[in-house]
């Protein structure tokens, strides 16, 4: 008796540019795993090819004759959520419609190249993201103004302290993230006051989107968010997040924590990559006074280095499986045994303050240094 063969990826390719969708159709029909069922030229044709075809992922460009790609994706999310990867262009309207598009619920975003001679080199990447969105829980359209102030003033139930947290300098909170995980850091970082130590953040991303979005955060935020530059220093009330295409490592000097932004092969597929970063932190003597922790994403990327921030004295965790769009990394970390918990997405902003809160009193509270 022969086994079934496993059901392959249904992928619905949607863009205006008809050499798009046949680059994009030779990369993703070249993987076993996936099956494109049809392309489309405009929303309006994909309404009905979403009826006809049912697929499992919708690629989706955002700039479209007839009805562009956001309104499409927001009208689409609100009465038939599904995994949506945009393509965008690589501009700054581009990398701000992408991020636009991540609000309304797409699982992800992948950038165009300048010249389709370069698309081939987009292909495994694109097979990566069409498998991790075939995995993900996909959440509703949220209403258009949730979350995002119009004035870039602070959400109202932002959490604030007046009193500054114990300012030891070595003290650091180290976040790693992938698929999903530019919603997910939206959602801690707009919820923790300005007062915490430095944070530095390793996001999967583009190269030309990683200013796009450290700017929108830093519109957002009580604390300020920049993309990193190398040798920015690791201040408190400054979140920095590495540059797309970039690894982001840390050292220390002298009495503060710099960062070193620089090439090198890729690790995990990945660049920047989260290992990197934790690794460095245990390598400049951080892991006793970190906080630690993996978000939503598709494979292993960070759980050995958390593992061994762990190992020397740091404290971790990782994103509970509910709340992920993808339970990859946060799994890995917890089966390995990297993570000391598992936390929903909105209470990780609450543990993180309550981490430095709880060293801060412990401090205020101990008995003064006998004579």
């Amino acid at each position: 008796m022969t086994m079934a063969s496993p059901r392959k990826i249904r992928v619905l390719i949607v863009d205006d540019s008809a050499v798009v969708r046949r680059y994009a159709s030779e990369a993703l029909a070249g993987d076993p795993e996936i099956e494109v069922v049809g392309t489309a030229e405009d929303p309006y044709v994909a309404r009905d090819r979403l009826r006809e075809l049912k697929p499992d992922v919708l690629t989706l460009d955002l700039e479209m004759p007839r009805m562009d790609g956001l309104t499409f994706l927001r009208l689409l999310m609100q009465s038939h959520p599904m995994p949506v990867i945009v393509m965008s262009s690589l501009s700054q309207r581009g990398s701000d419609f992408a991020l636009e598009a991540l609000r309304l619920g797409a699982v992800d975003f992948l950038g165009k190249p300048g010249s389709y001679n370069s698309f081939g080199d987009l292909g495994p990447q694109l097979v990566a993201k069409v498998k991790a969105a075939a995995l993900a829980r996909v959440r509703a359209c949220p209403p258009d103004d949730r979350g995002v102030p119009a004035s870039g003033s602070p959400p109202p139930d932002r959490p604030f302290s007046a009193a500054p947290v114990h300012r030891n300098p070595r003290s650091v909170i180290l976040l790693g993230s992938s698929t999903g995980g530019t919603e997910a850091l939206r959602d801690i970082l707009t919820r923790l006051p300005g007062n915490l130590p430095g944070i530095a953040i390793v996001q999967h991303i583009p190269a030309t989107f990683s200013k796009a979005f450290a700017d929108r955060l830093n519109t957002l935020c009580a604390l300020e968010v920049r993309e990193a530059t190398d040798g920015d220093r690791i201040a408190p009330g400054l979140a920095l997040i590495a540059p797309g295409g970039f690894h982001m490592m840390l050292h220390w000097s002298v009495d503060h924590y710099r960062v070193r932004v620089t090439g090198g092969p890729p690790v995990w597929h990945q660049r920047p990559a989260v290992d990197l970063l934790f690794k460095s932190a245990v390598d400049t003597g951080a892991a006793p006074h970190a906080v630690a922790g993996l978000l939503t994403g598709m494979g292993k990327d960070g759980a050995e280095g958390l593992l061994r921030l762990r190992e020397k004295g740091a404290a971790t965790f990782a994103q509970d499986e509910a709340s992920c769009v993808v339970y990859g990394m946060p799994k890995a970390a917890w089966d390995c045994g990297a993570a000391q918990h598992q936390i929903p997405l909105d209470r990780i902003a609450s543990h993180l303050i309550g981490r430095f809160e709880a060293a801060r009193a412990s401090v205020r509270t101990a008995a003064p240094f006998p004579s």
